[in-house]
């Protein structure tokens, strides 16, 4: 089992990572994933997006015959339009359900793994040091600080631990994104090119030269 410092470490960056990719974007992941499983919702899904590129291949069809010179082939092709979007308006439905309750077991799944158990932790270890100074590296108030609000005297707390672990994540992220746009802003500049005087006594020495 991880030491409780790891384990709240790599919480919060799970929290971050939730928060900086975005619940939806990693939600529609999961179900892209989900429906490349063989499952009954995966071949409902494989038979809605057939359906949907034949509707636009008969309006497309539809759009390409005149309804006045050739109005049964026209006629036809909206029949078959009429149909087949029907079609594809129920598998819609019958979409909507799997595709809600997959959601809603996501974001539960999804709460409990960090936020849920970010405060589990805090409660079930909130006597229990994170880890314990040596004696005497900081002043007595100091001490009482990191042991807010129940851990022993001369220990962090995990409470403190925790803010200290979303703190440093954040600015760390920070950092590394200014230092990787300043890279790719300096890769990106047009190397100068010499003009004026200098252009100027370079061609004048050239000259000379021959």
């Amino acid at each position: 089992m991880l030491p409780l410092l790891w384990t709240v470490l790599l919480v919060h960056v799970a929290i971050y990572l939730v928060n900086t990719i975005g619940a939806s974007t990693i939600d529609n992941l999961l179900w892209l994933l989900y429906l490349r499983l063989p499952t009954p919702t995966s071949r409902k899904f494989r038979e809605q997006n057939r359906l949907k590129r034949e509707v636009v291949r008969l309006k497309r069809d539809m759009n390409n015959t005149s309804s006045q010179d050739e109005f049964a082939k026209w006629a036809k092709l909206r029949r078959r339009h009429d149909k087949t979007m029907e079609e594809y308006e129920t598998m819609n439905k019958e979409l909507a359900s799997p595709k809600s309750s997959f959601d809603w077991g996501v974001k539960a799944v999804r709460w409990v793994g960090t936020s849920g158990l970010k405060f589990f932790l805090q409660f079930w270890y909130s006597k229990t040091p994170v880890f314990m100074l040596p004696d005497g590296w900081v002043p007595h108030y100091v001490a009482w600080v990191l042991s807010f609000p129940r851990a022993p005297f001369g220990s962090v707390s995990i409470q403190i631990w925790s803010n200290v672990c979303a703190t440093a994540i954040t600015t760390l992220a920070e950092i590394v994104t200014a230092l990787l746009l300043q890279t790719g802003k300096g890769a990106s500049e047009p190397v100068p090119v010499p003009t004026g005087a200098g252009a100027g006594a370079g061609a004048e020495g050239t000259t000379k030269g021959q």
